[in-house]
């Protein structure tokens, strides 16, 4: 699944420059993940930095956007143009 930032987000700026693929920005009223940029961090690191550095816990998965560990790893490949560790 991509994630999403809910309601909740106070724009504290610190989530924006973790991720890796770019896949945050500033939004109308809050920050915004691109789905289609989101891979949770897959390939990058074990855990979505965005998750660990928001001090309001307002980053769920996207219920909209269900994907799998092994989509997510395509997405990567698509992204960055790397390949998946053997």
């Amino acid at each position: 699944m991509a994630l999403m930032i809910t309601d909740e987000c106070i724009n504290c700026d610190v989530c924006e420059p973790e991720c890796p693929n770019e896949a945050i920005s500033q939004g109308a009223e809050i920050y915004e993940i691109d789905p289609a940029k989101c891979t949770e961090c897959v390939g990058h690191y074990d855990t979505p930095q965005c998750v660990e550095v928001c001090p309001v816990d307002c980053i769920p998965k996207n219920p909209d956007v269900v994907e799998t560990a092994d989509q997510l790893w395509v997405k990567y490949e698509q992204l960055t143009g790397n390949k998946r560790p053997a």
